[in-house]
């Protein structure tokens, strides 16, 4: 399933109106909460692979069973990102920067439950979830220090120990395995679904589904590009661009575009899957239309409510 010859795109686009649910949170009110308890990675730091603020870093793994022994579900913990100093620092005071803030307790619901009536292709499947504490979809390997703060960009060295810990445990000797995530999790899959492939046995199958991840390069309602200007702070300040694709990065202007799905896609070998919602809320917000791009708030009702956006609004968005 690794040569390009096999290489499947499902792209599914929601384009209903109404409330959107990703995969990640589909959860029934009758569904056992299964509680998952944390890893701490064990030796994390001696690789420099630590949270922002220094903390080690952490997963939560539940064991499979019986036909699903040997196969593995990976999901990135999603979470947005942070571009400055000012906004890494705030956030590493939070349970998106350390693990000292985290749940030790996890709830695995969705595609992590283990109700095969909710969850039936993978109730019974070694379930890992990636707890995300770098800010920049585990890509980045940098340090910041100014004399007095220190924040540590390592997703790139958090990805490398978690496996690395996790391959021991039965990882290398899994059938078949599937990288995915949500949102910002969403996104690292993109990032790291060859490196899995190459980091496992040419025997096992190794697929990619983002959930919510795939963020667009694309011009806001006022005509300019603000996500492109936050992506590109994000990958300069946490040292992303030498852990994007080389054939990504020499193939564009600006190779910090490679962060960006649309980009980074073509040049993915194994077998992947897209599930995205048309009307997102983030993007919809945050890259279509930014605050910085509506001052006078005439689109507060549509982005309240995409069932009241007027024509010429759906227009746009359909755009």
């Amino acid at each position: 399933m690794r040569n390009s010859s096999f290489f499947a795109i499902l792209l599914v686009i929601l384009v209903g109106l109404g409330p959107w649910r990703s995969i990640h949170s589909l959860e029934s009110k009758q569904e056992m909460r299964l509680s998952v308890a944390m890893t701490i990675v064990p030796h994390a730091g001696s690789l420099g692979a630590v949270c922002l603020d220094g903390s080690p870093p952490a997963y939560h793994l539940h064991r499979g069973f019986g036909a699903g022994a040997r196969n593995w579900l990976l999901q990135f913990e999603g979470g947005g990102w942070c571009d400055d100093v000012s906004s890494c620092l705030e956030r590493s005071r939070t349970r998106r920067g350390s693990t000292r803030y985290m749940n030790k307790l996890e709830v695995f619901s969705g595609i992590l439950s283990n109700n095969p009536s909710m969850n039936p292709d993978f109730y019974d499947w070694n379930r890992v979830k990636l707890r995300y504490c770098d800010g920049a979809s585990f890509a980045g390997d940098s340090v910041y220090h100014n004399g007095t703060t220190v924040l540590y960009f390592r997703g790139q060295r958090i990805w490398d120990a978690i496996i690395l810990d996790l391959l021991p445990k039965g990882l290398s000797q899994a059938q078949k395995v599937l990288l995915s995530g949500c949102s910002a999790g969403g996104l690292a899959t993109f990032l790291h679904c060859d490196d899995l492939a190459r980091l496992l046995p040419k025997a096992t199958t190794v697929k990619c589904m983002s959930d919510a991840g795939f963020f667009l390069d694309v011009k806001d309602i006022s005509g300019k590009n603000t996500i492109r200007s936050f992506f590109s702070s994000l990958v300069t300040l946490q040292g992303v661009q030498k852990y994007l694709n080389r054939n990504c990065a020499g193939s564009l202007d600006y190779p910090y575009q490679c962060f960006f799905p649309q980009h980074a896609l073509t040049y993915i070998r194994s077998p992947y899957f897209i599930l995205n919602s048309a009307y997102d809320v983030y993007q919809f917000h945050h890259i279509f239309v930014p605050p910085s791009a509506d001052p006078y708030g005439h689109w507060n009702r549509c982005k309240s409510n995409p069932a009241a956006c007027t024509a010429n609004q759906i227009a746009i968005l359909q755009e």
